[in-house]
């Protein structure tokens, strides 16, 4: 009796299970035999083809053996894969300067982990932006298993900018300073660590008790494009303190007293101030009408800030009407003369002469001897108008020794002091007499103040010149100008020095 007939099988059905699963026949089953003839015996053996990560296909091949050895084998295909995706840890959501790093490396890398094998990690970003240089970033994170399997989650980055901007310049420090001193604004630029920066600036000006005196804030703001900001403020106190001064040209000056100027006009100035309040005074230290003398002149300026200074102009007025008189002595014969030939200096002959003592009469200036008893005349010369009064006192003694002097007495010449070529047929011409019958040639020279000779007559008669100009002088209408002239009078052949004296002219030129 033989056994030829193979025994028969039972295989376990084919298998997908996850590479988490046991893969062992325990638990993907165990084929089964039995045979007609006796007892049957079952092994397997594998035959794996790798996959992806830990997944694989196994062909488990059973095989079932009778006592006589006759076999049967089958085949179980048991399939390990993996669908299950992997774990993902994302880092927490982070807020960061947009100074900072906003790659992984500073604000983390998700990590990831798969039960059948390895994972690889990555990363996409989607910005998007805000002011300046500022965004938010969604980071994605993606974790993939070796069998394709992944799972994703986010990160939000938030980039901001809470750093204000700096300024580049030095920054302005607060001042006092003169109200004519006000410095330009100063401009400023800005520097931000994220983006552009703007500088704007507004003055505000904040008045004080005057015009000069006030209080100037500036404030620079710089602001980045997110609205932060860096404020710097400089305060300028401006003040008055200069008082204010003088444009015209005022100075100390000599005048004759008929010559005070005018008050002038003055053109004064100042820094920050147009309400100019201007107080005049004017002293002066005459005492008489005889003595020269100061007038002071006193401008006293204030400005709206109550700055006060003064100007001083001091006039030193000389008398000009300056008179020398000399007594006479006449004889009751005598031919009426002119009272002037008793007076010399530079003085106006537009005063008034009057008797003082004894009974006489004149005729203007002229007094005739021949009309009054032996005796002495005082009279008097007054100037009573303008600026500079004066007053002089001649005496002429009148008495009866009409004795008939020798020609060679120069005592005996009498020189005109004064001619006033004016037509009243007062002191018209320049006379010379007294020694008429001594048969001398008059020989005349006639210099203005600065030495130019202004007339020249070798052979004069008396009462040939009543100031008429010529070519070396100055003047208008043909006289001389009004002033003291000095003459020269040689009498020729009389054995006699020269005569020389000033004489005084007036024509109104």
């Amino acid at each position: 009796v033989e056994d030829t007939t193979p025994p028969t099988i039972n295989v376990p059905a084919d298998i997908t299970i996850e590479c988490t699963e046991d893969e062992s026949s325990a638990n993907t089953g165990v084929a089964t035999g039995a045979d007609t003839c006796g007892t049957v015996t079952v092994t397997e053996s594998d035959v794996e083809t790798a996959a992806c990560g830990n997944t694989k296909t196994i062909v488990r091949t059973w095989t079932v053996t009778d006592e006589c050895g006759n076999s049967v084998s089958a085949d179980q295909t048991i399939t390990v894969e993996d669908t299950t995706p992997p774990t993902i840890n994302v880092p927490a959501d982070i807020t960061i300067e947009c100074t900072e790093d906003e790659s992984s490396a500073n604000t983390g890398v998700a990590t990831g982990s798969d039960t059948c094998g390895t994972v690889t990690v990555t990363e996409s970003d989607v910005e998007t932006a805000a002011c300046g240089n500022t965004k938010t970033i969604v980071r994605t994170w993606t974790v993939t298993d070796e069998c394709g399997n992944s799972v994703s989650a986010d990160q939000t980055i938030t980039v901001e900018d809470t750093t204000p901007p700096t300024f580049n310049e030095s920054l302005p420090a607060d001042i006092d300073v003169e109200c004519d001193a006000v410095p330009d604004a100063e401009t400023l630029t800005a520097f931000d660590t994220c983006d552009d920066a703007t500088v704007t600036f507004e003055e505000e000006i904040t008045g004080g008790t005057c015009v000069g005196d006030y209080i100037i804030e500036r404030t620079w703001t710089a602001t980045d494009a997110c609205g932060n900001e860096t404020e710097h403020t400089q305060i300028i106190t401006v003040m008055d303190t200069t008082a204010p001064t003088l444009v015209t040209q005022i100075d100390d000056i000599t005048v004759a007293c008929n010559d005070i100027p005018d008050v002038p006009d003055l053109v004064i100035e100042d820094a920050c101030s147009n309400n100019i309040s201007v107080d005049f005074t004017e002293d002066s230290t005459q005492v008489n009408d005889f003595e020269d003398y100061e007038i002071i002149r006193t401008w006293t300026v204030t400005d709206d800030c109550g700055n006060t200074t003064d100007f001083t102009q001091t006039i030193f007025v000389e008398i000009s009407n300056v008179i020398e008189a000399v007594d006479a002595q006449r004889c009751i014969l005598d031919i009426e003369f002119d009272l002037f030939d008793l007076l010399s200096g530079d003085f106006d002959i537009d005063g008034t002469w009057s008797v003082v003592s004894g009974n006489a009469t004149l005729n203007g200036s002229l007094f005739d001897p021949s009309t009054v008893i032996i005796g002495d005349y005082i009279f008097k010369y007054a100037i009573t108008e303008g600026p500079c009064p004066t007053e002089v006192e001649v005496t002429v003694a009148v008495d009866d020794e009409c004795t008939v002097l020798p020609c060679s007495n120069r005592d005996n010449l009498i020189i005109s002091k004064t001619v006033t070529a004016n037509g009243d047929d007062e002191n018209d011409f320049f006379t010379i007499t007294g020694l008429e019958f001594c048969g001398f040639t008059i020989e005349l020279q006639i210099f203005n103040r600065w030495g130019a000779k202004v007339y020249e007559n070798n052979n004069y008669q008396s009462g040939q010149w009543g100031g008429e100009a010529h070519g070396s002088s100055v003047g208008s209408s043909g006289k001389v100008p009004t002033g003291t002239y000095y003459y020269i009078i040689n009498l020729r052949n009389s054995g006699l020095k020269p005569f020389a004296g000033p004489i005084y002219v007036a024509t109104d030129k």
